[in-house]
């Protein structure tokens, strides 16, 4: 591994601005580097985005050639603030962004480590990779992918926070819902009488509402409200909208039932919801599982299982029947201009998935 060319790479991506849909300087970029790897690359167009799903299978070499191959998964898109970002190099060996943007680790972090641990090996398991637009935007990227071209029986997600050595396997249903609720408009000083008030309507089913922890599993959230025309006119029409998360997915489809229910008592109101992704376990015993843990002994890491309540990828992948983990990689304080990764812990993801794939 080269410390040097580990830290370079990453701090190019992070000079590359890349909004969700808007990452076709980053595709760019894995396009010519897989090419020069010796991948088969191939980009998948997505609806909506200006760069697709970037897909490359490399065979085998050395011993590793008649391995089952792996695959290995990040995704292109940062979250805003994001134009112009940089990376500042402390002394201490932290990488922070220069405060005004985020840094962009999340998930820079983990493509740079893909990158280096593809460079550095000689000998090494026949190895897919996939790198995803418009993730972070409930990886709508990745849930256009045909998941039947993958011929890996595992994967690798890297897309967590946290120390590198530590892995997800569980993350939730997440649901987004919405209601509009109608009342009629009436001039609020010389007839309100007339006038049926949508938001204070809103309000009350809103303040009625169980929010926050349901239980150890759920979360419910009312997260925007917005509606009226004027200060002197009864508003007629109130949007609200929120968000359910559960690591059950029946909790969380019951729960958004609640939700509408609830709305639909007080009278005409338009309620939609979208299941953006849906939860998933992955078992102790899981193959996956059991490499995970043999590559973090032989990288001098601890490996340590955790629940995430964040989706992410792999959260499409699962339903596919795609065997995974989302592991961490070397990102902290993610969305937010406090954004930060380290030079060691960037070593120690890039040695992780080295492991992984030999």
């Amino acid at each position: 591994m080269n410390t040097q060319r580990l830290i370079d790479t990453f701090c190019g991506l992070v000079s590359l601005d890349s909004p969700s849909f808007g990452e076709r300087a980053v595709a760019d970029f894995l396009i010519a580097e897989l090419s020069a790897l010796g991948f088969a690359v191939r980009e998948f167009p997505i609806e909506g985005g200006d760069s697709g799903n970037v897909y490359g299978f490399l065979e085998g070499r050395g011993d590793g050639a008649g391995l089952p191959p792996v695959l290995l998964c990040a995704h292109m898109d940062t979250v805003e603030p994001s134009r112009g970002k940089r990376a500042v190099i402390r002394e201490d060996g932290v990488i922070t962004s220069g405060g005004d943007t985020v840094l962009g680790a999340d998930d820079f972090a983990g493509i740079a480590a893909i990158l280096e641990a593809l460079r550095s090996l000689e000998n090494h398991r026949p190895v897919e990779v996939l790198f995803c637009p418009a993730e972070e935007v409930y990886g709508k990227g990745s849930a256009q992918f045909d998941i039947s071209l993958i011929k890996s029986a595992e994967c690798y997600v890297l897309d967590l926070g946290g120390t590198v050595g530590t892995a997800a396997y569980t993350a939730p249903t997440i649901i987004s819902w919405e209601a509009a609720v109608h009342g009629k408009a009436a001039h609020a000083g010389f007839a309100p009488q007339d006038g049926v008030h949508a938001i204070q309507l809103a309000a009350a089913v809103i303040a009625a509402l169980p929010l926050g922890k349901i239980d150890n599993e759920t979360t419910c959230n009312a997260g925007l409200i917005s509606g009226g025309t004027a200060t002197n006119i009864i508003p007629d029409y109130c949007l609200v909208k929120g968000e359910i998360r559960s690591f059950s997915h029946a909790k969380a489809l019951k729960r958004v039932k609640i939700v509408k229910e609830a709305f639909e008592e007080i009278g005409k109101v338009d309620f939609n919801y979208t299941v953006n992704i849906r939860a998933y376990i992955t078992p102790p015993d899981a193959p996956v599982v059991l490499r995970f843990k043999e590559a973090c002994e032989r990288a001098g890491l601890e490996a340590n299982f955790v629940k995430t309540f964040g989706g992410s990828d792999y959260n499409h992948f699962a339903q596919k029947g795609l065997s995974g983990l989302v592991i961490a990689c070397a990102m902290s304080d993610v969305h937010s201009c406090g954004e930060f990764t380290t030079i060691a812990e960037l070593e120690n993801i890039a040695k992780l998935t080295m492991e992984l794939i030999k």
